[in-house]
């Protein structure tokens, strides 16, 4: 029931959208369906997190780890379609923009959370990357929304890069319809189906298959060397769609590889597919920290960041037991921490019309909220106690030091440098002197208090655990660490 209520509710909101005309009937609509995905969202991940909660096999089928994907996603997707509204309104005022951008701005956010939804809850692994294609579609002319060269270069290098990524997942994704024959053509091929069937797959052609996986989705997720779309396109695209596409579409790839993991371990056992996420992620790590001591543009330092997240959660998924019970809990920190850090990019985008470090200077000044709060969005992501990522990282680098103790040495040099270049490029822009005609103040109250709340919850998180989420986590790791 409530998949088919998230996916019409955004169909609607997005086909209304289209039809008014009406700036203000045009928000009303998209943060009322956004409020409603959450509900039904929350009600996913209290129905999956029941005892004995059954997962049927089905057109929509919602494991743990798919409910705790879509919760973040509905979380996000609310903070962003509210910030929206105060973000796209001070663009307007400003005259970057005009109505008919604001109308197609929400129907392609609308459409955009819609794909990234149905991919989680979508039980059909062909399906599922048709959903992950859509997000590419539906993001590119978001990436691109200011019109500028710059920014129609992102796009192209974004869609481009996704697609014949993704195509490569698409050819790894078929090779594991092999073993089912006939059977493949009766109906809708589920992943228990799959699962069922994984035992009579030659070991190397699942060996074969995950390899176009991880690299076909690995793409979208941001590993290295498969990444350099990532940082374009996070820079420019509008503060919101940053937040969701670093804050929660890398995740949804990320589960695509997890699911074709367990189906590949069936066959070959854990050893491969782990080695191969422990390589991924520990170099996406080393690459993000040796190319943030360079970078110039603080919206790229946040995108580089977002590759580094993900490599840590490769990292602890690859390297398994403890190590995925911290990769779950870093995906649902991070998914809040960096959309958080990338409001209030946005926030520093409106005062200081520049996404370059060098031209931002005084924000303590300027946006004396703004800029406490980016201090601890850059205290959370970097994992500094009190903050969770602190504790979800001790625990990666544990389990990596108990198995691959030179894999851990070198994580560990990584996350050092990576909290120096990112304290060196943070401190430029929070101190320092303000621009003398630069006025001082908050430009609207929504727009720093929704990266508050996300600041906050994850502050919570890192102490306390929902009985929900902490059983969701806890069915999750049971089925993801085998």
């Amino acid at each position: 029931m409530e998949p088919l209520l998230i996916t019409g509710t955004l169909l609607l909101a997005a086909l209304l959208t289209l039809l008014m005309k009406n700036l203000r009937a045009i928000e009303l609509i998209s943060v009322s369906a956004a409020v409603a995905v959450f509900i039904a969202a929350l009600k996913i991940a209290l129905g999956a997190s029941a005892p004995r909660a059954s997962n049927p096999d089905g057109f929509f089928s919602i494991d743990a780890l798919g409910a705790i994907i879509a919760l973040t996603i509905a979380v996000v997707g609310l903070a962003a379609a509210v910030y929206s509204v105060f973000y796209l309104r001070v663009e307007m005022a400003k005259g970057i923009i005009g109505f008919h951008r604001v109308r197609q701005y929400f129907i392609l956010f609308n459409l955009f959370l819609l794909a990234m939804l149905f991919a989680v809850m979508v039980n059909n692994p062909i399906l599922m990357w048709i959903a992950i294609e859509s997000t590419t579609l539906s993001t590119v002319f978001l990436i691109s929304f200011y019109d500028k060269p710059t920014a129609l270069e992102a796009a192209w290098k974004y869609l481009i890069i996704n697609s014949t990524g993704l195509l490569l997942g698409f050819f790894g994704t078929l090779l594991y319809f092999t073993p089912l024959g006939e059977a493949a053509g009766q109906g809708l091929t589920g992943w228990k189906t799959l699962a069922a069937h994984a035992a009579h797959l030659d070991p190397m052609i699942a060996k074969i298959a995950f390899v176009f996986v991880l690299i076909g989705y690995g793409t979208k997720v941001g590993l290295a060397p498969m990444h350099t779309w990532l940082p374009d396109a996070h820079s420019k695209a509008p503060a919101p769609i940053s937040a969701l596409l670093s804050g929660v579409l890398l995740n949804i790839a990320l589960y695509a590889v997890l699911r074709f993991k367990l189906l590949t371990d069936a066959v070959t056992g854990g050893a491969f597919t782990g080695k191969l996420l422990l390589a991924f992620g520990l170099f996406s790590i080393i690459i993000s920290a040796l190319i943030m001591l360079t970078l110039q543009n603080y919206k790229r330092l946040l995108a580089y960041s977002s590759i580094e997240n993900m490599g840590i959660a490769a990292l602890g998924f690859g390297v398994g037991g403890a190590g995925v019970f911290a990769a779950i809990l870093h995906i649902i920190y991070h998914a809040l921490v960096k959309p958080a850090l990338f409001f209030l990019a946005g926030n520093i985008f409106l005062k200081y019309s520049s996404t370059k470090i060098s031209r931002i200077s005084g924000v303590i000044s300027a946006l004396p909220i703004t800029a406490v709060l980016f201090l601890a969005g850059f205290l959370a992501v970097t994992g500094t106690p009190p903050f969770g990522i602190f504790f979800t990282k001790i625990y990666v680098l544990f389990a990596c030091m108990t198995m691959y103790p030179l894999a851990g040495f070198i994580a560990i040099a990584a996350f050092a440098l990576l909290f120096i270049d990112f304290l060196k490029q943070a401190m430029a822009m929070i101190f320092g002197e303000k621009p003398a005609e630069m006025p001082m103040g908050e430009i609207s109250p929504p727009l720093w208090a929704i990266p508050l709340a996300l600041l906050a919850t994850v502050l919570l998180l890192s102490f306390y655990l929902p009985e929900f989420l902490l059983e969701l986590i806890t069915q999750a790791v049971e089925k993801y660490a085998l």
